[in-house]
């Protein structure tokens, strides 16, 4: 396939293992989010793949060509930094057109006095300076091509930097947690402008963060990593309904969703401390023993019957309300997502029962691997 694919890539630093046989592929004009906690090793795949470092193992391929062993140069990549890495003694204008310069221009071409009566050099320079205005005007930098990164503010930075990414038409895009140096209402906009940029341009884009907000609102497909491997890679839809595993489960919504012990009997049942919970475990997984019984907060409610709590606070959002409540069973904490219309008076240490639906719980093994063959027991009672 055209675009990104790395395969069973490792990496080991003073004999530790960062990345443990990675696999991944982004296929052309398609927009992939690598999220995971900090130190999973999301930005060494980056700089594995834009040939800043070596893999210890396994090979990495763009656009059907191996890289492995290829320098940066070669790899017609383009990587925007968290740091913006922009030269601070020139013009926007200038910063744009530093790829192209070194490409298409030699280096005597490039000189500043010598360079403008070479051979060749003016219509080298006419061609850049095209390129430029055409990546300035895609993202609103038209007026600002003159000023230097020290007249920018931190959003106009940003978009010089993806400018100088998009002016040489790359076979794919790198971007490493490009927003994490912005307030929250910039990061929303440039959110819009990036994938904008990605479309417009249809190269294969890789986007590393930390932020699953970012992840789950910019991407077409979402990789999860933690610790050096790939969890699940899948739609933002199906990663957050549907996880493979309860690693990727917890790491995915916020607040995170809600997990109960849970023991699975012989005819497949599923109860919490010793209570039925309506779900039952069929077919070719029908294992016994310990489980986690796993439920968003929107899926959780108050109710007549259900999961026996203790109320403990309430944390009002302004589109939502979160009551923070502990099984009384367990006690583990459980986040209930409610309407912001509904204001119950819950004075700390009220005795509440949370209702939810058996059909949209989530249930995973001892080892949190996803069991998805279950059915519903009609009326499960828990109190």
């Amino acid at each position: 396939m055209t675009g990104i694919v790395v395969e069973k890539v490792t990496r080991h630093f003073a004999g530790q293992p960062v990345l443990k046989g990675v696999s991944l592929a982004v296929a052309a004009g398609e927009f992939v989010a690598l999220v995971g906690p900090s130190g999973c090793g999301k930005s060494t795949l980056m700089r594995l793949i834009a040939g800043i470092d070596r893999p210890d193992g396994g090979r990495i391929l763009i656009n059907g060509r191996d890289v492995t062993a290829l320098r940066p140069a070669a790899r017609n990549v383009a990587m925007v930094f968290q740091s913006y890495a922009l030269y601070p003694h020139l013009t926007v204008a200038e910063n744009i057109a530093v790829p192209l310069s070194m490409r298409r221009m030699g280096v005597a071409q490039r000189l500043p006095l010598i360079g403008r009566i070479w051979p060749g050099s003016r219509a080298a320079r006419r061609g850049i300076a095209e390129d430029v205005r055409s990546a300035a005007l895609a993202l609103g930098l038209t007026n600002l091509l003159e000023r230097r990164p020290s007249q920018l503010s931190g959003g106009q930075r940003q978009r010089v930097a993806l400018a100088r990414a998009i002016v040489r038409q790359p076979a794919a895009f790198l971007m490493d947690e490009p927003l994490s140096n912005l307030d929250a209402a910039l990061r929303v906009h440039t959110r819009r402008e990036i994938v904008e940029i990605h479309r417009r341009a249809g190269a294969a884009t890789l986007y590393v963060t930390h932020d699953q907000s970012e992840a789950l609102t910019m991407a077409d497909r979402v990789a999860v990593m933690q610790a050096g491997e790939i969890l699940q890679v899948a739609s933002p839809r199906a990663i957050y309904a549907d996880p493979d595993d309860l690693r990727v489960a917890t790491f995915i919504g916020s607040p995170r969703i809600n997990t109960l012990p849970a023991e699975i009997d012989g005819h497949g049942l599923t109860r919490v401390a010793g209570f039925p919970t309506g779900v039952r475990l069929c077919g070719a997984e029908r294992i016994t023993g310990a489980a986690t019984l796993a439920l968003r907060p929107e899926d959780l409610y108050l109710a007549d019957g259900g999961i026996p709590a203790t109320a403990e606070g309430l944390e009002f959002l302004g589109e939502s309300l979160l009551l923070h409540a502990r099984h009384v069973g367990t006690g583990t904490a459980l986040v209930v997502r409610l309407p912001p219309e509904l204001v119950p008076d819950l004075p700390p240490g009220s005795r509440v029962t949370l209702g939810f639906d058996p059909a949209r719980a989530l249930l995973f093994d001892a080892r949190g691997r996803r069991l998805r063959d279950t059915a519903v027991v009609p009326e499960p009672s828990l109190v």
